[in-house]
């Protein structure tokens, strides 16, 4: 298995052009660019997956709860050699693979059929969960969430047990463009935390800041990485003492 997918095919540049080629309904395009540059770094430097055997008992494990608008999901798959390149103009269409929400037994390198949120964390952690039970070490599990996803009451439940059972593989990243409609007292921050879990906010924009958040150490617990990006209406985000 490459480490970081090191046979990569493309770069961060390429992906504008990548997503570029996807025609279809973009209705959800804020969830999709707020998602990139995570979504980059994460295949491009953390994640332990081969395209060329995306099914590898050793693999890393990836879960995209954030799944509105997935086409920088598809653009980083087709960069790194999960699907071809070709594929991303048939996005959305009846016979095509690439529809609106990524489905599992079509498109390889997906964990997940995604679309209904809160159902990402639970399944990662199910994951995570089978391989320690199963003594399996090695592999690590992600997933890629909304802020305002967080509503759901799914997601708390999912939380709390994680936290409680110290699962160390476990690997939550949080997309805060401040989309949230109730928003928690001390912030996504302190969510986390209450329950056990290691905690960093970063710039999502900044990939060194990005890399160097997914790769810290967190012994004994869950990691969560809150990456801040700018407002769906492209205004900055609110401090994190306003929220």
């Amino acid at each position: 298995m490459t480490t970081a997918l090191a046979s990569a095919l493309g770069t961060f540049e390429d992906l504008g052009g990548l997503v570029a080629l996807m025609t279809g309904d973009e209705k959800h395009q804020p969830s999709s660019s707020s998602t990139l540059d995570v979504l980059w770094v994460l295949y491009d430097k953390v994640l332990r997956i081969d395209p060329g055997a995306p099914n590898a008992d050793d693999r890393d494990r990836f879960f995209l709860s954030k799944g509105h608008g997935p086409m920088a999901f598809y653009a980083v798959l087709a960069a790194k050699g999960f699907i071809a390149p070709q594929l991303l103009s048939e996005y959305g269409n009846y016979h095509s693979p690439l529809g609106f929400h990524p489905d599992r037994t079509l498109i390889p390198g997906v964990e997940m059929a995604s679309g209904s949120l809160g159902h990402g964390l639970p399944l990662a952690i199910g994951s995570a969960l089978g391989l320690e039970l199963r003594g399996v070490q090695g592999p690590r599990t992600w997933v890629l969430l909304g802020d305002a996803e967080l509503d759901e009451g799914s997601n708390h439940e999912a939380i709390a047990f994680a936290g409680r059972r110290g699962l160390e593989q476990l690997h939550a990243v949080v997309i805060d463009n401040d989309s949230a409609s109730i928003g928690w007292p001390g912030g996504i921050e302190q969510r986390f935390a209450v329950e056990g879990w290691s905690v960093t906010r970063v710039d999502g924009r900044d990939h060194r800041a990005l890399e160097a958040a997914f790769v810290a150490d967190h012994p004994g617990r869950p990691h969560v990485v809150i990456a801040e990006v700018e407002r769906k209406d492209g205004t900055p985000h609110r401090a994190a003492s306003d929220t």
